[in-house]
């Protein structure tokens, strides 16, 4: 990755074609501040706040965490193991990502791998700084993932690097080794299983399970208190894999999801099961024949479905910084259920 001399020569890249497309990507990548592309990467830590570093409960590990501000937090985070550290994601811009490499110079542990949760753009903007910094660290993701961080099919890479003010990678550095489904990574010997999902926050998914510390690396199939983006229309294959999640590690202490804090996976689970379950019972209630606007989605409608969930769901940012977010996902999944035979679906997707 190419470097700059100076922080002084950032500029803003605010096109009208930027401005066209908003935050759009946001949904996804997030607006980032402005900045250059290239920087130079800090030798040492200088930033005077240290990692937040999550508590989890009795046997679990010793876990980093470094989330970036909001709207649009994420996070990135690093396990200790005998030969350094296990990072994993790695932000969504250059300048989150060098403070997260601020964070772990602070542990003074060196990285000895990277792991990818999935490929949408605030989880996988930050691994060029990461593997500048650490190059013999190996970094590891599923084929799916890399096939879309190689192709970017729906464009999202190209989106997040258009917004103004970007400060995304201008050629993002991919992962070197591939994970095959349900493979087990070995990090000087610390032993981490792996499981890959299909379509469902994204368009797969990995996650990360640590059987000597009860560690479970969720990416973005779990959130801790965030309004998701479900802009990929995809709640009921998302709702199956929840329910997959939670049967296939059961011994999990700690669940560490990709945005917000760690907590017992089963909390966790259901709260994330529960928000997807109410918003499509919602959203089907809209599109009803017998709804004002029938099969459409009325503006009175809109604010309707929003505010129940708010009520429901106080405080909860969201995974980007899109001012439109909540009518997007209503959009996404009005689609997604006008199109599905619901007396057909599997038994994770029925209205709870």
């Amino acid at each position: 990755m190419a470097t700059s001399t100076g922080r002084r020569g950032r500029r803003l890249r605010a096109s009208a074609a930027a401005a066209a497309l908003g935050c759009a990507v946001a949904l996804i990548g997030g607006c980032a501040s402005a900045a250059s592309p290239a920087r130079a990467l800090p030798a040492a830590p200088t930033e005077s706040a240290p990692p937040t570093e999550s508590a989890p409960p009795a046997g679990a590990g010793q876990i980093g965490r470094y989330a970036s501000p909001n709207p649009g937090s994420v996070n990135t985070l690093w396990l200790r193991t005998s030969a350094g550290l296990l990072v994993v994601d790695t932000g969504r811009s250059l300048a989150d990502a060098e403070q997260a490499l601020t964070a772990i110079h602070r542990t003074g542990r060196p990285v000895a791998a990277i792991v990818i949760t999935h490929p949408h753009p605030d989880h996988v903007g930050g691994i060029g700084v990461l593997h500048q910094a650490f190059p013999a660290a190996p970094v590891y993701a599923s084929q799916a993932t890399v096939t879309v961080m190689r192709t970017d099919p729906l464009g999202y890479y190209d989106q997040t690097r258009a917004l103004p003010g970007s400060d995304y990678a201008a050629r993002l550095t991919l992962p070197d080794h591939v994970v095959a489904p349900g493979a087990t990574v070995d990090v000087g010997g610390t032993q981490v299983r792996t499981a890959e999902f299909g379509a469902g926050e994204s368009s797969d998914a990995t996650v990360y399970y640590v059987p000597a510390t009860g560690d479970l690396f969720a990416g973005d199939l779990v959130s801790d208190g965030a309004t998701p983006a479900l802009i990929e229309g995809h709640t009921c294959g998302w709702l199956g894999e929840l329910d997959q999640l939670q049967a296939r590690f059961p011994q999990a202490v700690t669940l560490h999801p990709g945005h917000g804090g760690p907590g017992r996976p089963a909390d966790l689970i259901a709260r994330q099961r529960a928000y997807l379950h109410q918003f499509r019972r919602l959203v089907r209630a809209a599109i009803a024949p017998a709804s004002p606007g029938g099969a459409t989605v009325t503006a009175a409608e809109q604010s309707s479905i929003i505010e129940a969930v708010e009520r429901d769901h106080p405080g909860y940012p969201p995974v980007a910084t899109l001012p439109d977010l909540q009518r997007a996902n209503i959009k996404a999944v009005a689609g997604e259920l006008a199109s599905t035979n619901s007396a057909a679906e599997p038994a994770a997707c029925r209205d709870a």
